[in-house]
Parts: structure tokens; C-alpha cells; sequence
């Protein structure tokens, strides 16, 4: 009989290969966080260029006080999923406030944006339902198609025209269709081209799971995210998003207008049965909320630090996933996995921590070092990021000679 774990072998090896000669991008610790822009990591100081963290709220002393306060009235947990003790007076205000700002009637609340997409995608869909993704999408989302255990199909990505020659060829049965999208997706930074996905609903009957995740405070006017910003909101049937980005803590969300949409409260089976979100958490979302609604001038820092980011990288030579836009996700494109390991190793000695991307989690088998620029960011870190850069290749090609 196999050992269960002998499958992970090549993999183990795979990652003992990395921390016999570099830092272990794996079990990286932050051993402080002093600011939305500053940790410590490995004893040393280093600026913060793979967060997440796009609009800084993470240190705001309002939200801050928000959680204390929460802590204190309602302690550390729910210890209960939403059905049972787990719906206190905090959740139900968080979900009409966010239903509010997104102008949608229902809204639900998750503990994590991983469950709100494997409840949204496997409560909305069964067996004789067919799921179309987009082969880019997140793990999350594969995720909840394989729990839905409907039929799926994957389109190239931000290939409106490849969904349409699917969607013309497949017979829905007795089931409906539903197509899944990000809004900014993860590793590269690009963005759906949505009106052109909504445009097909007028021809093919289907609906629209939107996964907001990168692109919620954002992108839009108000920072609904891409579905604002394209103008086609009343084209989008289901958001889904996460708290762990913009709004700087942990969470997740779905809004609709749909009138039964509130029976997932009671169908889907990762909402049923996960406790329910901290108060902390919901009490510090609320108040980044109330950042996102009030303070739009975050969102143009944000976007200059991105362009200045991504200016700045294209200037000294890297080769960028994206170019033809600004976005806050700016990607490296390394030549090798050894090559991307070396230089993430390198920056950090230099003072940056940045993300790794290695296949299979990256597109098109990529090896990327993925930066997230933050409102938070100054433009002299944003400078000095760019010079680790610059440095870091240059230590990495010396030790290559």
C-alpha cells in the first residue's frame, strides 16, 4: 500500500532544492509588521511590495479602535456557523451596508473570500448545471466548480469570442449555465473585458459569477470595481468578493439582485457549516468600507504608485505580464523558475519582499515576481523598489558568471 503523502515527493524535492541555496519562499515569516509598507522579515527592515494591501488600511486608527471595540463587546469568536449562534448584530449590519454600497439587494457574508466562492459557485450550481471559467481563474474557483459537481468547460482567457463558440455549441439541458469572471486577475494584474462577456448574454442565455477580489476599492468611481468601471453592474448577476485585500482584513462577500438569492443562506453547504466571521473582523471591515465610500483620493495614489511602479520596471529592462494598462498588480517575468527563485532571494536581501509565482499556479506556466503597489506607498519606496530590482539582477548575474 502507498504511503498517502508519496505522491508529494517530487514536490518535497522540488522545495528542498529552493532552501538549500535561498530563503524558504514557503515558510516566510514576518517577524513584525510596522507599517502597511514596512515588516520586518529575517531581522532586517524591508519594504512591503507584495501585500495586497492596495488601499494601506491596515494600520488606519479608526479601524484599529473599531476591532478593540468589538473585541471587547463581543469576544474573540462565534465559536457557531450563521445558522446556528454565529449571525450577531455586527454581520447583519456589515451585509446591509454592503449591500448598500454595491446598490444591490441581498448580500452574504462569509469568514473567508476562498468560501465565498466555493459557496456561491457550488450553492448556485449542481449535476445537470454547466459552469463556464475562464482557464486563468483562481484555485478558489476551480474549487467550487469540482464541489458543485456540475459539468464545466474552461474558454481562453479574455476570450469572449472562444466563450461564444462554446456556448453555441452546447446544449443546456433541463440546466442552467453559468459563467464565471474575474475582475482583475491575480498573477498578471490584466483585467476581464467584461462588456464584451455581458455583451453575449443577449444571444446565449446564461449568467454571470464576477469575482471581485483585486478589483473591488479599486477600480470604479465609488471602487464597486470592474463591474462599475465597465458600466454594465445591472449586466452581472452574482459579485463575489474578499475582505483580504482592500479593506484590509478577512472575510468574504457576494452581492445580488436576484430574487431567491437569499436561499443560499440555507443550500450552500460551505456557508452552512463554517463558523461564522470573527466580530473583529466584521467590525474592522465596516470601518474600511466607510474608507472606500469616503475617501476616493486612496484610490488615485494608488493608481500613480501602480503606473510609477510599472513605469519604472519597463524603464530598466524587466519584462512586464502587463503593459497596455495601468493596474495595481505589476508582474516580472523571469526566465526560469531557478531565475525567478535567485532574484526573489536577492531583493530580499535587499530590502523588498515581493511575491514568488512558480508553476502550476501561474498562467501559461510563468515563473513571475509578483508586486502589489499600495495607496500607502511613498514614492521614494516606490523608487527604491524599482532599484532593489535593478540590483538584485545584476548580484544574480554576477553569481551566474
Amino acid at each position: 500500500m502507498a504511503d498517502l503523502l508519496d505522491k508529494y515527493r517530487d514536490l518535497k524535492e522540488r522545495h528542498d532544492a529552493v532552501t538549500q541555496r535561498f530563503a524558504d519562499p514557503v515558510g516566510l515569516v514576518n517577524d513584525r509588521i510596522l507599517s502597511p509598507t514596512r515588516g520586518i522579515i529575517n531581522g532586517r527592515e524591508v519594504i512591503l511590495a507584495g501585500t495586497n494591501n492596495y488601499l494601506g488600511v491596515t494600520f488606519e486608527p479608526a479601524c484599529i479602535e473599531a476591532g478593540k471595540e468589538a473585541l471587547e463587546e463581543y469576544g474573540t469568536g462565534t465559536t457557531g456557523s450563521r445558522i446556528a449562534n454565529g449571525t450577531y448584530g455586527l454581520h447583519t449590519l456589515l451585509e446591509r451596508e454592503f449591500a448598500r454600497f454595491m446598490g444591490r439587494a441581498h448580500c452574504i457574508v462569509f469568514s473567508t473570500g476562498f468560501q465565498a466562492n466555493l459557496s456561491m459557485i457550488a450553492g448556485l450550481c449542481g449535476p445537470e448545471d454547466t459552469i463556464f471559467i475562464d482557464i486563468d481563474s483562481h484555485a478558489s474557483i476551480y474549487d467550487g466548480v469540482k464541489l458543485s459537481q456540475a459539468r464545466f468547460k474552461t474558454f481562453r482567457h479574455n476570450d469572449p469570442d472562444h466563450l461564444a463558440r462554446q456556448l453555441a455549441r452546447h446544449d443546456p439541458g433541463k440546466g442552467g449555465r453559468l459563467v464565471i469572471l474575474e475582475g482583475i486577475y491575480s498573477m498578471l494584474g490584466d483585467f476581464a473585458p467584461l462588456r464584451d462577456f455581458v455583451a453575449l448574454k443577449q444571444e446565449y442565455e446564461f449568467q454571470i459569477l464576477l469575482d471581485e477580489a483585486h478589483s473591488f476599492g479599486v477600480l470604479g468611481e465609488r471602487g464597486r470595481g470592474l463591474a462599475e468601471r465597465a458600466g454594465v453592474e445591472d449586466g452581472v448577476d452574482f459579485i463575489v468578493g474578499t475582505f483580504s485585500k482592500s479593506l484590509g482584513g478577512i472575510g468574504g462577500y457576494a452581492v445580488s439582485d436576484h430574487p431567491m438569492f437569499e436561499v443560499l443562506r440555507y443550500a450552500a453547504r460551505p456557508y452552512m457549516f463554517t463558523a461564522s466571521p470573527s466580530p473583529v473582523s466584521i467590525a474592522t471591515t465596516l470601518c474600511a468600507l466607510d474608507i472606500i465610500e469616503n475617501e476616493p483620493q486612496r484610490r488615485e495614489r494608488l493608481m500613480k504608485n501602480a503606473e510609477r511602479l510599472q513605469r519604472g520596471l519597463m524603464e530598466k529592462g524587466f519584462q512586464l505580464g502587463l503593459t497596455n494598462y495601468v493596474s495595481p498588480v505589476v508582474a516580472v517575468i523571469c526566465p526560469s523558475e531557478e531565475a525567478a527563485v535567485a532574484m526573489w532571494d536577492a531583493l530580499l536581501k535587499n530590502g523588498v519582499y515581493v511575491n514568488l509565482a512558480l508553476p502550476p499556479g501561474t498562467p501559461n506556466k510563468l515563473s513571475l515576481l509578483r508586486c502589489s503597489a499600495s495607496a500607502a506607498h511613498t514614492e521614494e519606496e516606490i523608487d527604491q523598489v524599482i532599484a532593489a530590482f535593478d540590483r538584485a539582477r545584476e548580484q544574480v548575474a554576477s553569481l551566474a558568471g
